[in-house]
């Protein structure tokens, strides 16, 4: 029985890349920022809201999929934007592309990625996002949303919730950091996971070397390893919803604010020409007293939800979350860590198991509550009790 026939849930999943990861890039996929209390309200809130079954219900006729932004998506499901496939696996962000094509979902190229973003678009196929750092120098940032309309990319995530960077105290503590700085404690992390070493390291060796930030600028475009280059962009710490207004007369697809947790926020964005609001708190990887994004989703949904698509991301792990999260107004939800679990296990295969498992508990949990198609999902299905305690009624 291979690794993947042994993963019936994510949690499955985590735990073989868990085993195969180097413990620096792992916890940089798993962990979040200063106590984590962010990281696990995500989860407590989902856990808290319960659902109410119905049954009698013909099921014969189930369509898991929606239309989104005019396109059919097999899942109310997008692959988020993360930094760290491609050193998670072997060409991972491409891998993890692949796999969200295969499975009918969007997949959305980080800025950081160590893919090119014209790869991604040749040899992927599927539906394509791009997500945005703004940065300092705004030329740089033009240059390469340019980039992303030139390839073809149909959507622009830009993430808004950047501020002054992140205090992830376990990246210090574990060495790692890119650019990546060779040390004993690097290197013995490295040598007791042999198969990550080779599948991943030696392979970028013998074929690109060791892979660079491709989607940066030129000056900025270095290996990962420390030394190798002049730095990396700054942010643009002087961001404002002009910034984003500017872009929308850019950028002529659809345009994704992300990092929104307020009302006012989401009702700005609409009025600076967002097609899409994502609720989302980095994953808990940013402000850890951040508040839990399934906990601000009513409100932004009240506030925007018959104006523009609202999305929501952070701490999705299993289908019944999905549910939840369209029951209480959002369009589709973003999944990060799920797929690179996935990736980090086993690539393509392992993504795809990701998007499987998630599908079916979908699936079943909709059956559960007697829903055929994501239309039919209402504020109906949760208890009342635990659906006043979430809208702190």
């Amino acid at each position: 029985m291979s690794r993947l026939d042994r993963c019936y849930n994510i949690a499955d999943l985590r735990e073989q890349a868990l085993r195969r990861l180097p413990k620096g890039v792992f916890q940089y996929i798993d962990r979040g920022a200063e106590d984590e209390v962010a990281l696990a309200d995500n989860r407590q809130v989902f856990r808290n809201l319960k659902l109410r079954t119905r049954f009698m219900v013909d099921l014969t006729d189930r369509d898991m999929g929606i239309d989104l932004f005019g396109k059919r998506s097999e899942l109310p499901m997008a692959i988020a934007p993360t930094g760290i496939a491609g050193l998670s696996w072997y060409q991972g962000e491409l891998a993890l592309a692949r796999a969200a094509a295969a499975k009918g979902i969007p997949f959305t190229l980080a800025t950081g990625s160590i893919t090119s973003m014209e790869r991604v678009a040749k040899e992927a196929g599927g539906r394509l996002w791009f997500q945005l750092y703004m940065w300092k120098e705004e030329e740089l940032s033009y240059q390469l949303v340019g980039r992303a309309r030139d390839a073809g990319f149909e959507a622009l995530i830009v993430t808004i919730d950047g501020a002054l960077g992140n205090n992830r105290e376990y990246n210090k503590r574990n060495g790692f950091s890119i650019p990546f700085s060779i040390s004993a404690q690097s290197l013995t992390d490295m040598t007791i996971h042999p198969r990550w070493l080779v599948g991943v390291i030696f392979r970028y060796l013998a074929t690109t070397g060791m892979p660079r930030h491709e989607n940066y600028p030129p000056q900025y475009a270095h290996r990962i390893t420390r030394g190798t280059g002049p730095g990396s962009p700054m942010r643009h710490h002087a961001m404002t919803w002009a910034d984003i207004e500017k872009m929308r007369k850019f950028w002529p697809g659809k345009l994704i604010i992300k990092g929104i947790l307020r009302a006012e926020d989401a009702v700005r964005a609409v009025e600076c020409g967002a097609d899409a609001v994502v609720v989302s708190n980095h994953g808990g990887r940013a402000l850890d007293s951040a508040a839990p994004t399934l906990e601000i989703l009513p409100e932004v949904v009240a506030a925007v939800g018959d104006k523009t698509t609202v999305i929501l991301d952070s701490g999705v792990r299993r289908g019944s979350d999905m549910v939840k999260a369209l029951a209480l107004g959002a369009k589709a939800v973003l999944t990060g860590r799920a797929t690179l679990y996935g990736i980090g296990t086993a690539g393509q295969p392992g993504a795809e198991k990701a998007i499987a498992i998630l599908k079916t508990e979908f699936e079943k949990t909709m059956a559960y509550v007697g829903c055929r198609r994501v239309s039919e999902l209402s504020r109906d299905i949760f208890s009342p009790k635990s659906l006043k305690q979430l809208l702190g009624e």
